[in-house]
């Protein structure tokens, strides 16, 4: 699949992994791809350096942004939770970057897909918190993913999820019930002032959430969407909605630039003669 070159600029932050003996930034190949497929954007890679990037510079100049999931947990010392299990995978590296990215592009009107870690990202970056052992939680489902499996038979649909009446999600998947895969340890525990339920597990587990007061696209899913993506129609549904506010955040972004740079020749054309 080759892009057009107009295409929408959709940022990927990444996490940081040492291996052999130094920082690598990584990211996983099936958020990239469907990136690519699904949304129909140039997906741009941001490492997770931490103030060395203003995120609010960086925002900028993109058209979206997917924070993706991954193997590590947000650190509980960002919404002063209770101490994690020991073996709790952490990236500080991602922390430092992507929970004030999420700020700057929400203060922005960016575009956002979360995904799974990114879900909860969203979610920690707007003042709420999280549960750390959901299945362990009363009355709740074991939402981490089977043992021993290969990946195919860990992104097979797990449970329903119920979307709730006139959200967004609702519209965007044109139904009200579908079903998803899981495979995570920790959850919504206090949701952000911020935010709203768009679904729930069976079990209440919060799966689904957007903000309240915004006219663009913020979608936060606990369940990986990317997974063969092009093979779901959720999924399709769901990257082709970001792709499409991707496109327009990207219209509206070129067209103030044209007018900025035209209202900088009208000004250098009027510009009085410069003193000796």
């Amino acid at each position: 699949m080759r892009l057009p070159e107009d295409a929408p600029i959709i940022a990927v932050p990444m996490c940081v992994k040492f291996l052999h003996g130094q920082n690598f930034h990584t990211v996983g190949e099936k958020y990239l791809t469907a990136v690519i497929e699904g949304a129909g954007g140039y997906p741009l890679s941001f490492p997770a350096l931490g103030p060395v990037l203003a995120p609010e510079t960086f925002v900028a100049q993109v058209d979206g942004i997917l924070f993706t999931g991954s193997p590590s947990n947000v650190a509980v010392h960002h919404y002063e939770g209770v101490p994690d299990r020991a073996d709790s995978p952490q990236d500080p590296g991602r922390d430092a970057i992507t929970l004030p990215l999420i700020r700057a592009a929400v203060a922005a009107g960016v575009p956002i897909l979360c995904i799974c870690r990114g879900f909860q990202e969203l979610n920690v970056a707007l003042g709420g918190t999280l549960d750390t052992h959901v299945h362990v939680s009363e009355g709740r489902l074991d939402h981490r993913a089977p043992e021993k499996s290969d990946y195919d038979d860990i992104y097979q649909p797990r449970h329903k999820i119920s979307m709730a009446k006139g959200s967004e999600l609702e519209r965007i998947l044109g139904k009200q019930e579908t079903e998803v895969n899981s495979v995570h340890w920790q959850g919504i525990e206090r949701l952000a002032d911020g935010l709203k339920i768009e679904a729930r597990a069976p079990d209440g587990v919060i799966e689904a959430v957007s903000l309240r007061e915004r006219d663009g696209f913020c979608l936060g899913v606990q369940w990986h969407p990317e997974y063969r993506a092009m093979e779901n129609d959720d999924s399709v549904a769901l990257f082709k909605a970001f792709g499409e506010a991707a496109r327009r955040r990207r219209k509206q972004r070129l067209e103030a630039a044209s007018a900025q740079r035209h209202v900088k020749v009208i000004s250098g054309k009027n510009a009085g003669p410069t003193a000796a």
